[in-house]
């Protein structure tokens, strides 16, 4: 747990846009009251200079940050079973550190969920055209759109015709944010029929994909951020950190992608090809170059506010497994034991295999010996019931595809990685086979 100074500059209560509940962060260390006032801003509040937020009835805190500026985020209440949740999301998603107040000490490891949608693996979606639209390109003239936030529909197609947007916001986490401030001026480029073009262009490829289920005034509580139909030009309504993970300067493998040939041909970040854009697009260079237009309007010639894009997801990604403790691991009659609340995802890979993310293209990595999955409306699995390569009622064997699970060698040492839901883990350590 860090240490924070003492110094506090004020606080701010506001609702999470997330979880819909009211938190309180205090601005510690060295934060100009202007600093925190923007960041409360940026929460839909105001702030109160010179104060701690002082609530007794709390759950823990969310230290986020490092030296010399802290959050430290107060979770009011006292409903012990939002505590594992709450731990999830400061840790996982927020990548901060819970510290526990005294009624979430003692909770029980398999009470409680994860605080968010459940993850609904994609499908793909096969449909006939709109009416007025051509044609689709595959068999019997259908459109077929991967249901996945990196999934893209036809080219000059919408996503929000030809795939689920309430199944792509249970993928990642939704909420509202508003736009950056220079969202609505004028701009006298629109006058430019090249530039028109060019932006036109962008707004279609967006548009074919699913980055408009959230990117959308249409989006149930309001767009995240930017959003298509801002005007006159919606790439204002982009933040900076938005135009550079468009233009590809932010690594943004971390989101997972199809490739070209199985999403419409629209691609995107793979590892092999990090600084693509963020967008899945049918011409990156042409994506890029645009965005990079828009980064040297705002006088942006670099941009290094974080090497990675993807956040937790790429906190998760990059993690470095350490040896299981005594409450984990595996018995000796192979039934395996994990930390921290019930599980949809169980895998055993071989150490040293890269830590499983988000379908379609990290979930499922080389070394992989044994996985099992939940269904989105199944129960999910408690700690101490499954045996490795046993599969338990209501749930169904990913990986082998066919076939059982190849034995564990004695001696030999596997890295166990029990998630509660995709991109949540609960347990992620190293064992030893008896």
């Amino acid at each position: 747990m860090p240490t924070l100074p003492d110094k506090v500059v004020g606080h701010c209560t506001y609702v999470n846009g997330f979880s819909k509940l009211e938190e309180c962060r205090d601005y510690v260390g060295e934060w100009t009251d202007d600093e925190a006032t923007r960041d409360c801003t940026g929460q839909g509040a105001t702030v109160v200079l010179g104060s701690a937020c002082g609530i007794d009835l709390r759950l823990g805190y969310c230290i986020l940050g490092k030296d010399p500026q802290w959050k430290r985020i107060t979770f009011p209440g006292d409903d012990v079973n939002s505590c594992s949740s709450l731990k999830r999301g400061c840790e996982f998603f927020g990548g901060g550190v819970f510290d526990p107040a005294p009624v979430c000490g003692g909770v029980d490891p398999n009470v409680g969920g994860t605080g968010l949608p459940t993850f609904e693996q994609p499908t793909l979606n096969c449909v006939d055209p709109k009416v007025g639209e051509p044609a689709g390109r595959s068999s019997g003239g259908q459109v077929c759109t991967w249901e996945a936030i990196s999934g893209a529909t036809e080219e000059g197609r919408n996503f929000e015709d030809y795939g689920s947007c309430d199944k792509v916001r249970t993928q990642r986490p939704y909420y509202p944010v508003g736009p950056d401030p220079r969202a609505g001026r004028a701009d006298e480029r629109l006058a430019d029929p090249t530039y028109a073009g060019e932006l036109a262009w962008v707004k279609s490829q967006i548009r074919a994909a699913a980055c408009t289920c959230c990117h959308s005034s249409r989006a149930p509580d309001g767009a995240s951020n930017w959003f298509v139909e801002s005007t006159p030009n919606f790439i204002d309504s982009f933040h900076d950190r938005g135009l550079a993970m468009g233009a590809g300067w932010v690594d943004t493998v971390g989101f997972g992608a199809y490739p070209p040939e199985q999403n419409n041909g629209f691609s995107r970040a793979t590892p092999a090809t990090a600084d693509h854009s963020i967008f899945p697009t049918t011409d990156n260079a042409r994506m890029v170059r645009f965005f990079e237009g828009e980064l040297a309007r705002r006088a942006i010639a670099k941009y290094t506010e974080k090497a990675y894009g993807a956040g937790p997801l790429d906190d998760q990604r990059f993690y470095v497994p350490k040896a299981c403790d005594s409450a984990e691991g595996i018995a000796a009659d192979g039934t395996l034991r994990w930390l921290n609340g019930k599980a949809r995802y169980v895998y055993v890979l071989e150490q040293g295999s890269a830590n499983p993310t988000v379908p379609p293209n990290l979930d499922l990595p080389e070394g992989t010996r044994w996985r099992i999955d939940v269904p989105t409306r199944g129960e999910p699995l408690l700690s101490g019931t499954v045996k490795y390569g046993v599969t338990p009622p209501g749930a169904s064997q990913r990986f082998p595809s066919s076939g059982a699970a190849p034995g564990l060698v004695s001696g030999h040492t596997y890295y166990l990685y029990v998630l509660a839901d995709v991109a949540q883990p609960n347990t992620r350590c190293l064992f030893t086979a008896p």
